[in-house]
């Protein structure tokens, strides 16, 4: 008997990660007025053309059916799971893992299906992921392999900077008069995902006063309670993001693996956006 390990498509996590171990991806999707996709299935640049074109979409859960299907399978198998998915505060789900989980246990009484609402997205879900990945590959049993995924989102953090506030504005994720203004004053916000849902870490004037206010952030974590990994995230910037990587592996001489962020987050931030994520080795909270 082995333990399975499923997260969801916002966590970003480049293919290479998911197949050396072994997890699962549920995607969720986005639908614009005429035509719908997986985030999977769709590039960045050939989504955010889309958008320009159709404006911002809707996004959606991943299916009960896929949901259902991915846990019999496991089942069948004779496995155990651990689902981790997007904060439950973003997306349901969380909650549609649950309805799918009761379905599953009504043929299969003796599974064993554990879930996480991660409470975040991107790859601090996706480290999640991974830890439990490696909890299950050495063998650790089900309660113990989701310890792992929760100890982990204790010692992580996500900051990420918009190019604008624009898609903020047309996502209904800040109000459309504290987005003129910004805009107008070009205030940057450096967010972050705090309780589930998207905050403000700190606000400057130019986007590379936000980039160093971000390094800095992290920088000051990382001697403060050590470093685990980082992944810096970007969106159709990769020159930036290549070039921040380059600063961190300057400062600490750790080269951090680059992932795009997907549509679904994406059609929040926009093109330009730019973020890391990381965990220590101590808890942050």
């Amino acid at each position: 008997m082995a333990i399975e390990i499923v997260t969801d498509s916002t966590s970003c996590m480049d293919k290479g990660l998911r197949e050396k171990y072994g997890i699962e991806i549920l995607s969720l999707s986005v639908t614009f007025d005429d035509e719908s996709f997986k985030e999977t299935d769709i590039s960045n640049d050939v989504f955010y053309k889309k958008m320009e074109e159709k404006g911002i979409p809707k996004s959606s859960q991943p299916s009960l059916d896929d949901m259902c299907r991915v846990m019999k399978e496991a089942a069948q198998r004779g496995n155990d799971m651990l689902c981790i998915f997007i904060s439950s505060e973003m997306s349901g789900t969380y909650s549609t893992a649950h309805i799918a989980r009761d379905m599953v246990l009504e043929e299969y009484k003796n599974a064993k299906i554990e879930i996480i609402d991660s409470g975040d997205n991107c790859m601090q879900l996706g480290f999640a992921a991974i830890s439990a990945a490696k909890a299950a590959k050495e063998g650790k049993s089900l309660e113990e392999v989701k310890a792992a995924a929760e100890e982990n989102l204790k010692k992580s953090r996500f900051l990420f900077i918009p190019e604008n506030l624009v898609y903020l504005r047309k996502g209904g994720r800040i109000g459309g008069a504290s987005a003129l203004i910004g805009n107008i004053l070009k205030i940057i916000p450096i967010l972050t995902v705090e309780n589930g849902v998207t905050t403000v870490f700190g606000k400057v004037r130019t986007k590379k006063k936000a980039v160093a206010t971000m390094l800095n952030k992290m920088l000051e974590e990382v001697k403060a309670f050590g470093l685990g990994e980082i992944v810096v995230h970007h969106i159709n910037c990769y020159e930036e993001a290549k070039e921040l990587a380059s600063e961190i592996y300057n400062r600490l001489n750790i080269k951090p693996l680059i992932c795009d962020i997907g549509p679904v987050i994406g059609l929040h931030v926009g093109p330009g956006a730019i973020g890391i994520v990381y965990y220590t080795e101590k808890d942050l909270r």
